[in-house]
């Protein structure tokens, strides 16, 4: 029996090491950073906290070394509203680190070591299949092993589970795993590997969308920075403009984007208007530091929202 509302997320739970540069290093340089800060990040983690603080009934799945840091997450999540039952403590294992810098005009370049991330298995997700099978909608990244990401998309689907992915980090998937999607929010350089289509302008976005609906998606979301977003809905396709505000960090900003949308489609609202409410998250976000401590709660976002009229 569905829960009504309820939304699932799997995925990467990192601590983030952030160095704010002028300029990012070429080979062989160093270069002194100007700011440092340890925030909490991965994917999974972020887009959970956005669904969270934005107002989802949600539970993540995902795993945290036994160590203070992982102990020190899920005391921050639980304060984020994220049920965090289904997070599991690898003994043995760090909890998943990213090192970023992140240069003058607010872009980011990211290492990260998964550590206790790759604890996730396809037995772990199993245990969780009835808190899946009874969610509305499922949310994954490509943080975890993909494994694990298809095992949940096949619960998802058997249980009519809505799932939604966000291909990032970017990589090749199998026309099994996005068989099983009913969602697929891609960015710019994302969409191209998945469909071999350069992403550069509306045009070339409803193409590689088409390539994606004939994959079996019904709804396809390509991301384009401060262009906004392509929706492309069973191939009927429009661009759906973000918010223009001064970004100082868009680590987030994606994640926020992915978890706020959701959020607004499981209260019921139509798919355009999730994706303005999903815009004024990011826009909120890229205007502050760091992964986590930059997403919005709720009562911001609608504040938000009701100053742009």
């Amino acid at each position: 029996m569905k829960t009504s509302g309820q939304l699932v997320v799997l995925g990467s739970i990192n601590a983030d090491h952030i160095l704010n540069l002028d300029h990012f290093p070429t080979p062989g340089e160093t270069v002194k950073g100007s700011h440092y800060q340890v925030a909490f990040g991965g994917k999974g983690a972020n887009q959970a906290v956005a669904a969270g603080r934005s107002g989802a009934k949600i539970a993540f799945i995902a795993c945290v070394g036994n160590d203070d840091t992982g102990r020190q997450v899920c005391q921050q999540l639980s304060k984020d509203n994220i049920d965090i039952t289904p997070v599991s403590t690898v003994a043995g294992e760090s909890t998943g680190v990213a090192l970023i810098f992140v240069n003058n005009d607010g872009e980011n370049v990211i290492g990260i070591h998964g550590g206790a991330n790759m604890a996730l298995t396809e037995a772990l997700v199993a245990q969780h299949q009835g808190l899946i099978a009874g969610a509305e909608a499922l949310l994954m990244q490509l943080e975890s092993p993909l494994a694990c990401v298809l095992a949940a998309a096949n619960i998802a689907r058997q249980h009519h589970t809505r799932v939604i992915l966000n291909p990032a980090p970017a990589c090749a998937l199998s026309d099994e795993l996005l068989g099983l999607v009913d969602i697929i929010t891609p960015n710019e350089t994302e969409a191209e590997i998945l469909t071999g289509v350069p992403v550069t302008d509306d045009d070339s976005a409803a193409q590689a969308a088409e390539v994606l609906h004939n994959k079996g998606i019904a709804t396809v979301i390509i991301t384009l920075g401060s262009k906004g977003v392509w929706l492309s809905e069973q191939g009927r396709g429009t661009r759906v403009p973000g918010f223009r505000v001064n970004a100082v960090d868009t680590i987030a900003a994606g994640d926020t984007f992915n978890g706020a949308m959701v959020t607004a489609l499981l209260e019921g609202r139509p798919l355009t208007e999730a994706i303005r409410f999903a815009h004024a998250a990011a826009a909120i976000a890229v205007t502050r530091k760091g992964a986590q401590p930059s997403v919005p709660w709720r009562h911001e976002i609608d504040d938000f929202l009701q100053q742009q009229g």
